[in-house]
C-alpha cells in the first residue's frame, strides 16, 4: 500500500505541537477511510527509524501520527541525535515535562483525528521507549480502543514529573482498550522486578492485555541500533497488526 507523508501543526495548551502524518495515499483526498494509530516516539522525537517504523504501519491500512512529544521544549522540526548530547537532552526533557501535559496533548491529537475526513471512526496508540509510556498514557483517553507498548520505561518510576495521583500507573482504572505490552529480558532499564511489579498492578486492575517478554534488549526494535533483534522486531510488529486489526477494523 502506497504511503504518503506530510505535516500538520496542531495548538495545544502548551503551545504548538508539529505531528507527522504518514497515512495510505488513497486516504489523502477523502476517499477512503482508515484508523488512525498516535504512535509515540523514543525521547529523540521522529528520528530516520522511528519515521520508517510509522510508515510501515500506515502501509497496512493506518493514518499514522508522529507527535513532537517535546513539543514545548524545542524548536519545530527538532530531532536529537542518537549519541551522548541527544540522550542528554532527551532525558532532561523528559524530566522537565509534566505528565499532564501529554494528557492535553492527546486531546488535541484526538479532536484533531476526529475532524479529518479519512478517520474512520477507530483510533489505537502505540511507542517505543518513553513513547511505549506515552502510548500507555494515551490510553487513559476513552476514544483509545488498542494501545500497543513497547519497553515501555518510567511506568515504575517518577522521573517523569507528576502531581498526586497523577502517575500512570495510579490511573488504571480510566483505561477501558485493550493493552498489548512487549518487553526485552535483558532490557536493564525495566529489570525483572520492575515488570513483575507492573504486571501484578495491571491484573489487579482486572485489564484487557497481553503481556510478551523476549530475550532481547533495551531498543530492539531500532532499526539503527546495535542492540537491533531483526527477527523479534518482526514478531513485535505482528503482534501489534493483530491487536490494531481486532480492535480497530470496522
Amino acid at each position: 500500500m502506497k504511503v504518503l507523508s506530510q505535516t500538520v501543526d496542531i495548538n495545544t495548551p502548551t503551545g504548538v505541537m508539529r505531528c507527522y502524518i504518514h497515512q495510505p495515499a488513497d486516504s489523502v483526498n477523502g476517499t477512503k477511510q482508515y484508523p488512525c494509530i498516535l504512535f509515540y516516539s523514543e525521547i529523540f522525537q521522529q528520528t530516520d527509524p522511528i519515521e520508517r517504523a510509522a510508515v510501515m504501519m500506515a502501509s497496512h491500512g493506518y493514518a499514522v501520527l508522529v507527535p513532537e512529544v517535546f513539543h514545548e521544549l524545542n524548536p519545530i522540526g527538532t530531532v536529537l541525535g542518537y549519541d551522548e548530547a541527544g540522550r542528554n537532552k532527551g532525558n532532561t526533557d523528559k524530566s522537565t515535562k509534566d505528565v499532564q501535559s501529554y494528557d492535553s496533548d492527546n486531546v488535541a491529537m484526538i479532536s484533531y483525528v476526529k475532524q479529518q475526513p479519512w478517520y474512520n471512526g477507530n483510533i489505537g496508540a502505540m511507542g517505543f521507549c518513553i513513547g511505549g509510556h506515552l502510548a500507555f498514557r494515551a490510553a487513559l483517553q476513552p476514544d483509545i480502543q488498542a494501545t500497543a507498548c513497547f519497553y515501555a520505561t518510567d511506568l515504575n518510576t517518577q522521573l517523569i514529573p507528576n502531581k498526586a495521583g497523577q502517575h500512570s500507573m495510579d490511573r488504571l482504572a480510566d483505561i477501558t482498550g485493550e493493552l498489548l505490552m512487549i518487553w526485552g529480558r535483558q532490557d536493564p532499564y525495566i529489570p525483572t522486578p520492575a515488570r513483575a511489579e507492573i504486571q501484578a498492578k495491571l491484573n489487579a486492575a482486572q485489564l484487557n492485555f497481553t503481556w510478551h517478554e523476549f530475550n532481547a534488549q533495551h531498543a530492539f526494535m531500532r532499526d539503527s541500533d546495535e542492540r537491533y533483534d531483526a527477527q523479534t522486531s518482526l514478531i513485535g510488529y505482528q503482534l501489534a497488526l493483530n491487536l490494531f486489526c481486532r480492535k480497530l477494523s470496522d
